[in-house]
């Protein structure tokens, strides 16, 4: 199905105006079970994590409030789930939550984890490829038993990796190539879709085909430093390449002013 971008809503009616294609791939917000977004919001932002990489409960309340006006949802990982374990959902919607902990273990510890963070309705959580087939589908299997609404994705190479350092940990594939590979494998083992770096966006989609996630970070607005990440684009360029969700971390939270910083998001 195809989404077009009109003034001010999504649409996928293949009769309703159609403007410009921003994200061909993504689902409409009410299939991905989203509440109702402010009338303010862009349909571009509406596309957004904001990932709050942040240590404490009382910093991720305050940024997710402050900016609900103005992205999609939230990306909880490792760092404020640690600190602050599944009660951090008391106070930020889990259905507006992609919960990033990037299970790797073996198929029954990974599933059991994936069944546990579908039951908390988030509306996405991931594994890492790498755990290989039969983990990816038993994670699967397990979410999609216990709760249809959240999706799973996997994570195929982190986007702090480049050639060295993947020949480092003993793999031999270029990145475009590893991404593409496990990309296909997660389709196989019955994943929703996966995380990949911008700039494989297209090979994966020409891979994978229409109905496959992708969800993108290592997103860098022009204007930007890439800091620690090694294959980058900006929000508009991965939105435009097929990319369903980005995940923007520092280049918004660490902005002096994180509200002003995501509505100019798509400034270039």
């Amino acid at each position: 199905m195809v989404f077009y971008k009109t003034v001010g809503a999504w649409h996928g009616m293949p009769d309703a105006p159609r403007v410009e294609i921003w994200a061909r791939h993504a689902l409409p917000l009410q299939d991905a079970k989203l509440p109702a977004m402010e009338n303010s919001i862009s349909s571009l932002q509406q596309r957004v994590f904001v990932a709050l990489d942040v240590p404490s409960q009382e910093r991720a309340i305050e940024l997710a409030t402050q900016l609900k006006p103005a992205v999609g949802g939230y990306k909880v990982g490792l760092e404020l789930f640690v600190s602050c374990g599944p009660q951090i959902f008391e106070h930020i919607n889990p259905a507006r939550t992609f919960l990033d902990l990037k299970f790797h273990d073996i198929p029954n510890t990974a599933a059991g984890a994936a069944r546990a963070a579908a039951r908390l309705g988030v509306l996405m959580c991931n594994v890492h490829c790498l755990g290989g087939l039969q983990m990816m589908r038993a994670a699967a299997d397990a979410a999609h038993e216990e709760n249809p609404a959240t999706k799973i994705i996997g994570v195929t190479i982190l986007t702090s990796h480049e050639a060295a350092s993947l020949q480092q940990i003993g793999l031999d594939k270029d990145p475009a190539n590893a991404v593409i590979h496990l990309a296909a494998l997660a389709k196989e083992a019955g994943l929703d879709g996966v995380v990949c770096s911008p700039q494989e966006i297209a090979a994966v989609r020409e891979t994978c085909g229409e109905d496959f996630l992708i969800v993108t970070p290592g997103i860098r607005p022009a204007k930007s430093t890439s800091d620690d990440q090694k294959r980058t684009l900006t929000p508009r360029q991965a939105l435009q390449n097929g990319a369903d969700w980005i995940v923007v971390g520092r280049p918004v939270t660490a902005a002096e002013n994180p509200l002003d910083a995501a509505q100019h998001l798509f400034d270039e």
